[in-house]
């Protein structure tokens, strides 16, 4: 199940929520800490998206067992994937991961939020084989998918990522608020 959210609707953040909700409720194992995973570089305005959400969870997320890989300072990317991957199984076996990422796709979902169960296909929009990840994942889509995505994602507007990243986050925050009241 593959949810679409229009990031430029005013309650999308709630929605974010809910189907955030949704997926973790669906989701069949047990678990016992949350740990969203980043994923992006910092150094290409189109692929920043998910370290930008892990900087601004890590200065607003302030619930135990609730962790956040990949920020702007230690962003996790192709190069570290596979050991900060391995590294949140050793230190986390009982957590249910989400991972967050950047993606292209069709003109018609610029700007839109994915939230969907399954793992995370780091790098499939710019032809990288990099290691599913993630027990849930979440995608903003910065911008088009089509020929030469790796130069799309290097002149992606910085305004589209930093609109999605706030809705993005206020969502992960609106669910875990959630998570206080209970």
């Amino acid at each position: 199940m593959v949810f679409y959210v229009n990031s430029k609707e005013n309650n999308s953040s709630q929605e974010i929520a809910f189907f955030l909700k949704k997926c973790i409720l669906h989701h069949p194992g047990k678990w016992s800490e949350l740990v969203f995973l980043c994923i992006g570089s910092d150094r290409v305005t189109g692929d920043c998206l998910g370290p930008y959400i892990g900087h601004q969870l890590l200065d607003r997320l302030d619930l135990q067992d609730i962790y956040v890989y990949g920020t702007l300072k230690d962003p996790v990317h192709a190069l570290n994937l596979e050991k900060v991957s391995r590294m949140i199984r050793s230190i986390h076996p009982q957590s249910l991961v989400i991972a967050i990422d950047a993606s292209l796709g069709q003109k018609k979902h610029l700007g839109y939020v994915t939230i969907a169960d399954g793992a995370l296909y780091p790098g499939a929009g710019v032809q990288k084989e990099l290691p599913p990840v993630g027990d849930i994942h979440i995608t903003g889509i910065v911008n088009i998918a089509g020929v030469l995505e790796q130069l799309t994602l290097q002149t992606t507007r910085l305004s589209t990522v930093i609109s999605l990243a706030d809705t993005i986050t206020q969502g992960i925050l609106n669910y875990t608020n959630s998570l206080i009241c209970l």
